[in-house]
This record gives C-alpha cells, structure tokens and sequence, in this order.
C-alpha cells in the first residue's frame, strides 16, 4: 500500500490536492536530500480534505527548487483517495491519523501497515522532527498540538503559534506515536481553502527546515498561551442531531463553533435536548466523564464547570467521523527541567 519515492513525482508541485491520485496510487513517502542529513519528517493529507499542508509544502519546494534545502525533508502524502473526493476519509476505510503504531481499532488494516512502515523508516533515518499538518472545520485560531512539555517541543511549536494545546494523545495518531522519539506537534491551520493560512503554514516549515537544533533553555512563560485538554465531548452514534432544528434529539446552537478557544463559565449552553444526557464526554484515559460536564435542565444542554472548547464545528459530518469538540482548562507552564517534563507526560 505504502509507495516510498527519493525524488519528487512529476509534476507534483502542481497538482492541486484533490487530483493528486493521477500521480500518486496511494499513501506515499517522499525523501527529499538536504545540506543536514538529519530529515524533517511532515505529513499531510491525513485527512484528504485538509490540504493546506500540500498548498504550504508545494510552495515552499517552488521557492527552494534551484538551491539545496537546508535540511532533508520526508514527505508522507497520505489519503489520496479521500481527497478526490474531498472528504476526511472514505466510509471504509479507518481514519489515517488513527493508524499509527499505538492504534487500539486498526491494528490489522492495510493502512496501519503502512504508516508503521513509515514510522519505522523514519526512525531509522533519525528524524530531526515531526510535524503533521492539519486544518479544521471550525473557526480556530492557528494553534499546534503537543504531547510532551519538553523545552524542544514547546519551542518548535512557538514557531507556528504562541496557542499550544498539551494532549495526552489520541492512539494511532502520527504526533503520538513520533513524540517519545523526536520533537513532535500537531499543527491547526484554520479551515482548508485559506491562502494566508496556507501561507503560514509555509513560513513555520521553512523556518523548521532552517533550524540547526533546539534550544535547551526554557519558553518563557509570557510568550505562550498553554492549554491542557481534559475531554473529549462526542454525540453518541445512536443520536441525532442537527443544528437549531427542534425535532432533533440534539438541538445545538447554529452558531457553536464561535465559542471556539474562549473561556465558558458554568452554565453555558450548548443546545437543547429531550434527553438526560444527549453526549459523550471522554477524560485523557478515556473515563466516562460525561454527568461531570454536561446536564440538560429546562430542555438545555448545559456545561457544568468552566471549560474552553476547541475545534468545534458545523460539519456533521465531521462530527460523526471525529467528534463534536475537546475541552481544555488553561495551564501555567511548569517550572522543571526538559527531563521531569518529559517524564511527567510519559506518566500523565
């Protein structure tokens, strides 16, 4: 399933994202020689309807293509499939970012063979850093997502974004399963389709690609906002739900996913339902948490403590196939060395 390409297919840097199965039969890694042999390893197209990373990456090679890039770079082009048809994935195939070694669901499927085979090829090569590009279908700051409060970590992702989201991790995820081996983040681009968030994502790559190593000192605290999510909040498979429409089970607001990164006291509320309990609410180690957050009184799907939501979103789609959104608590960033920080997420 996995091609594996030492130079770049032709006419790559031209194809837009939604035609890239006329070039590439699958998911495809593509090592690109640089002036430090150590590889940037960047992913894309996990989701085949977030191709902002192609855009970023298609116009950073274009700006590199008669010099050396300062450093290898490792290109995996992933659900190809999906993107012709513009859809985070197909209904039968599992969720590429799912996959990875650490994945609990999709341990035998074709595409967990593959993205192992990735990882363990770029650990192999010694990967400098891991970066996987992403967009949502909310209204979202630029933000990235890390799995480790180690200083290198944290000062890569200020690269992209002073809005750094400390998670546990998802099992299967690209980010998690790179994070015990190398520097490695999550980056949010804001919604696909967007030229400055192409943009941004194409400088924060560029600047990856320049750096010789990372600082051993610590980020100061003013110069990140951290936030630590706590939960997961999904609409159960066996619900319905629309947005402002009554007849649904779970009738939520039409304009939620304007609460995105804002701080909610108790008592917001989030829509309205006829049942208990209409959601889903997962902690980091996947505990039912869901009569901890949510409670419907008077017909309203009310939150119970402050909470910040992220990545909420009017896709119902995405919904089903992800989630309705994560809730995160702000966080000061700890005062300790690299090591007790990287021992303290490898605990949490």
């Amino acid at each position: 399933m996995l091609t594996v390409l030492e130079t770049l297919p032709a006419n790559f840097l031209d194809t837009p994202a939604r035609e890239l199965h006329r070039i590439l039969p699958g998911p495809t890694l593509i090592h690109l020689p640089g002036r430090r042999a150590q590889p940037l390893f960047v992913s894309v197209l996990l989701h085949g309807n977030e191709d902002s990373g192609v855009v970023a990456l298609q116009s950073l090679l274009r700006a590199h293509a008669q010099r050396p890039l300062p450093r290898a770079l490792s290109i995996l082009v992933g659900n190809v499939a999906a993107a012709r048809m513009g859809l985070r994935r197909l209904d039968t195939q599992p969720d590429y970012n799912r996959t990875w070694p650490g994945t609990d669901q999709h341990g035998s499927s074709p595409e967990h063979a593959a993205m192992r085979e990735v990882w363990r090829i770029m650990l192999a090569r010694k990967v400098f850093a891991s970066i996987d590009v992403h967009n949502n279908s909310g209204i979202n700051p630029y933000y990235s997502v890390v799995n480790r409060l180690e200083h290198s970590v944290l000062h890569l992702a200020l690269l992209f974004s002073r809005t750094v989201v400390w998670f546990r991790g998802l099992p299967g995820s690209q980010t998690s399963a790179f994070a015990a081996h190398c520097p490695a983040l999550t980056v949010e681009c804001g919604k696909p389709g967007a030229p400055a968030s192409e943009e941004h994502a194409a400088r924060f790559l560029d600047a990856c690609l320049h750096l010789a190593q990372f600082p051993s000192h610590a980020v100061p605290e003013h110069d990140i906002d951290l936030y630590h999510t706590v939960a997961t909040v999904r609409v159960p498979a066996g619900v319905s739900f629309a947005f402002g429409d009554p007849a649904a089970e779970v009738s939520l607001h039409p304009q939620l996913d304007h609460m995105n990164f804002r701080p909610l006291t108790a008592g917001k509320a989030f829509g309205r339902s006829r049942l208990q309990q209409p959601l889903d609410v997962r902690d980091e180690s996947g505990r039912d948490v869901s009569d901890a957050f949510f409670s419907t009184r008077d017909g309203r799907i009310r939150l119970l403590r402050a909470a910040t939501p992220a990545m909420l979103t009017l896709d119902a789609r995405a919904i089903r196939q992800d989630c309705l959104c994560y809730l995160m608590e702000r966080l000061a960033l700890p005062h300790h060395s690299a090591a007790a920080a990287g021992a303290l997420c490898a605990s949490a």
